[in-house]
């Protein structure tokens, strides 16, 4: 699969919250696509489902268990990502936990821009 609109980008000259706004929709059709796909179930409960995949500390957790797997490139965009200067935090969730998920995000965007969705796929598969 490559990227949906075909229009040119760049995302080394983005910022870390543009590149982490595309991975946030990223990520959440990702999990959209797989909880659908694992089988028919009502809207409602594919939502509260949906919900606790991409919570902010399931997506921390998801950036501390990918980033031995980096390459230096990827490393980099989720260093940069990590210190991104953030306003607000949700109110279930701490300022570390919420700057690991706006590092994961920003790592997804970046890849998804970049045309590499089968490395995000590669490193969500990986044990």
């Amino acid at each position: 699969m490559s990227r949906l609109s075909g229009l040119p980008c760049d995302p080394k000259g983005l910022n870390s919250l543009a590149l982490a706004f595309v991975g946030d929709g990223v990520y959440d059709l990702i999990v959209r696509e797989e909880l659908v796909c694992k089988g028919n179930r009502p809207v409602k409960q594919l939502n509260i489902e949906k919900v606790e995949i991409v919570r902010c500390q399931a997506q921390a957790a998801l950036a501390e268990k990918i980033e031995p797997y980096l390459t230096e490139e990827e490393a980099d965009v989720l260093r940069r990502g990590r210190n991104a200067h953030v306003n607000h935090a949700p109110k279930n969730a701490t300022m570390g936990e919420y700057h690991a998920a706006t590092a994961f995000e920003a790592l997804l965007g970046y890849l998804y821009l970049s045309d590499r969705v089968d490395r995000i796929r590669e490193l969500l598969s990986l044990p």
